[in-house]
C-alpha cells in the first residue's frame, strides 16, 4: 500500500455552550498542500454543513486564511466556521489567548476581517467575527413569487402576508433571503420543499431562505429563526453566522426590533432538528446608517481525531 497522509482534526460546536448543540465545524489546522480536489473530498467525507481547511495567510495583516467547503462545494464567507475555527486554534494554543478580548484578522476568499476572542482567566468564553457591510438586494413583491416562496416552505401565503414586514434578499457576505412568518407555531409547520426553495434562491440571487418569526421560545431571544439552503447541500442548518448577521441587519433597516446606536439581537434557531443554538448579533448604526454587523456565540470542542488518505 503506497504511504498515507494524515491530517489531525478537531470538530466544535458553535453557538453552544453544551456538546450536541449548535451547529458543529470540522476544522483542519494545517491544510497546506492540499489540492482542490481533495478539500472537497474531505469536506464530503466530514459530511458537516462546513469544513474548514486552514492556510498560512497571503495577506501578513491575517493571522490565517480559512477555505470552507460544504459537502458539495467551496463557498467564500461563513459565520460558524469562522468562529469554530478560531475557537479551535486558540484551544491548541495557536493563537495566544492573553488578555481579555484579543483581536486577529481572518483571510477568506472575499477579503481581511476582524474577529475578537473573548476570554476569561486563558479560557475562549465567546467569538465574534464581523461581517461585511450590508447589502440590500431587493425585495420580493410579486402575488405570484409570495405563492412560490409560501409554497417551497409548505405554509400558507398568509403567514407570510400578515406579519406587514417584506421578504427581503440581503447579503452580509452571502446573500440570503429573509421570510417573515407571523407564529412560532407557523415556524414549527414548514415542511421544505428542496428543489422548490432552490429554484426560488436560484431566481432570487440567494443561497437559502432564513424564516423567521418574533414569537420565541426563550424570553431572553429576539426572534426564532431556520434556515435552508439545499442549493449549497444544506437543507436545514442549525445555527447559520452569516444568515444571522443579514437577518440582524434586515431587522435593524425594517423597524421590526427597537434601533438604538447599537442595537443587540439574539437568535435562536436549530429547535426544530434538536440543535438549540443562540447566536448574538450587534449591529452598529450612524445617523440611521448600518456601519456594522458582528456576530458572535459560545463554542465548545467536542472531537478531535486523525484523517489518513
Amino acid at each position: 500500500m503506497p504511504d498515507r497522509r494524515s491530517l489531525k482534526f478537531y470538530q466544535a460546536d458553535v453557538f453552544t455552550a453544551e456538546p450536541f448543540g449548535g451547529n458543529p465545524v470540522a476544522v483542519f489546522p494545517e491544510a497546506e498542500g492540499l489540492s482542490d480536489d481533495q478539500l472537497q473530498q474531505i469536506a464530503r467525507e466530514m459530511n458537516l454543513s462546513e469544513t474548514v481547511f486552514v492556510f498560512p495567510p497571503t495577506d501578513k495583516a491575517a493571522v490565517a486564511r480559512l477555505r470552507i467547503f460544504t459537502p458539495t462545494q467551496e463557498i467564500p464567507f461563513a459565520g460558524h466556521p469562522v468562529l469554530g475555527t478560531f475557537y479551535v486554534l486558540a484551544e491548541l494554543g495557536i493563537i495566544p489567548v492573553k488578555g481579555a478580548v484579543i483581536r486577529v484578522m481572518q483571510e477568506c476568499n472575499i477579503g481581511l476581517f476582524p474577529v475578537e476572542l473573548h476570554a476569561d482567566e486563558g479560557q475562549v468564553e465567546r467569538v465574534v467575527m464581523t461581517q461585511p457591510r450590508p447589502e440590500f438586494l431587493g425585495p420580493v413583491e410579486e402575488t405570484e413569487d409570495l405563492y412560490k416562496v409560501a409554497s417551497a416552505l409548505g405554509l400558507a401565503k398568509h403567514v407570510i402576508a400578515d406579519t406587514k414586514w417584506p421578504i427581503e434578499v440581503v447579503s452580509t457576505g452571502l446573500p440570503v433571503m429573509i421570510v417573515p412568518v407571523r407564529t412560532l407555531t407557523a415556524v414549527r409547520s414548514i415542511r421544505p420543499d428542496a428543489s422548490a426553495i432552490t429554484d426560488v434562491c436560484r431566481r432570487f440571487g440567494a443561497n437559502g431562505i432564513m424564516v423567521y418569526t418574533t414569537v420565541t421560545v426563550e424570553p431572553s431571544s429576539t426572534v426564532h429563526a431556520r434556515m435552508f439552503a439545499p442549493a449549497i447541500g444544506i437543507l436545514e442548518d442549525p445555527a447559520t453566522g452569516s444568515a444571522s448577521g443579514a437577518l440582524g441587519a434586515y431587522l435593524v433597516q425594517n423597524g421590526v426590533v427597537d434601533v438604538a446606536p447599537t442595537t443587540e439581537i439574539i437568535v435562536e434557531q436549530g429547535y426544530a432538528i434538536d440543535r438549540p443554538s443562540r447566536i448574538f448579533v450587534q449591529v452598529d448604526s450612524d445617523d440611521d446608517i448600518i456601519q456594522t454587523v458582528k456576530v458572535g456565540g459560545e463554542c465548545v470542542m467536542v472531537m478531535e481525531g486523525t484523517l489518513k488518505f
